[in-house]
């Protein structure tokens, strides 16, 4: 499968613009592991969530096909960074506590994933497909930006995008999945902050290229004025995930 390189044209801002993880995500997705040996991270980007896995994990390996976006993540003692796709993960057999995948799966090859990511976990061990959808913040604020998700930029999503519209219920999983009390991921956001995420979707580059100019500055206008003058507000995006357990025989 030719690796879909969407968010290495621009690194920096993918690293500076989305939203940074809690350790509490870490807490939700490994409570019941005995062993905090290894996790592994897929798809890691600049290592948004690598990083907090590292606080609760003895070692993190993190892969992402994109040179450029490991060039971006900033080193930690317990992570191994590797340029890879998920495809083509390279780990020892039976060796990995807990593998994720966050905001990246829907890119995959996944059954030739799921092989090396079975092969690679320790019974019992953990494989979590975790993402997030549009943010939430107030319901006049909400309106616009879906509009412009839907209207403004529709036609520029890869087809890949439609499995957050579903919330990944049309991606096959290996495992029985329990359920998961819900999380949600939140931060507090100045309206620049939240112009520079949009400015990070895929479907913006895309626009771009064909377009010749950026639709967010436009959109932007109106934007800020469903915003209103208030300095920061709350930016909530529940998160979906597949989640289960390698079966322990």
């Amino acid at each position: 499968m030719t690796f879909k390189d969407h968010f290495s044209r621009d690194s920096s801002a993918y690293k500076t613009h989305r939203p940074q993880y809690d350790v509490s995500l870490v807490d939700h997705l490994a409570a019941g592991l005995d062993v905090r040996k290894l996790a592994v991270d897929v798809g890691c980007g600049s290592g948004q969530f690598t990083r907090v896995l590292a606080k609760r994990f003895d070692r993190v390996i993190a892969y992402d096909g994109s040179a450029s976006q490991i060039e971006n993540a900033d080193p930690d003692d317990r992570v191994d960074y590797r340029v890879g796709t998920a495809e083509n993960i390279q780990l020892d057999p039976l060796s990995v506590d807990m593998i994720t995948v966050v905001q990246a799966a829907h890119w995959f090859d996944l059954p030739a994933f799921y092989a090396r990511a079975d092969k690679a976990l320790k019974p019992g061990g953990v494989l979590a497909l975790v993402a997030y959808g549009l943010a939430r913040i107030t319901p006049e604020i909400d309106a616009a930006v879906d509009d412009f998700y839907t209207r403004g930029i529709g036609a520029y999503w890869p087809p890949e995008r439609a499995h957050f519209d579903d919330e990944y219920a049309s991606l096959p999983f290996p495992y029985d999945e329990p359920p998961m009390p819900r999380y949600d991921l939140k931060v507090d956001w100045t309206f620049d902050q939240l112009k520079g995420y949009l400015g990070t979707w895929s479907a913006i580059g895309e626009a771009k290229k064909v377009l010749g100019f950026n639709p967010l500055d436009a959109f932007a206008a109106k934007l800020q004025e469903v915003w209103g003058d208030a300095e920061s507000r709350t930016v909530c995006w529940p998160l979906f995930m597949r989640y289960g357990r390698k079966p322990l025989v």
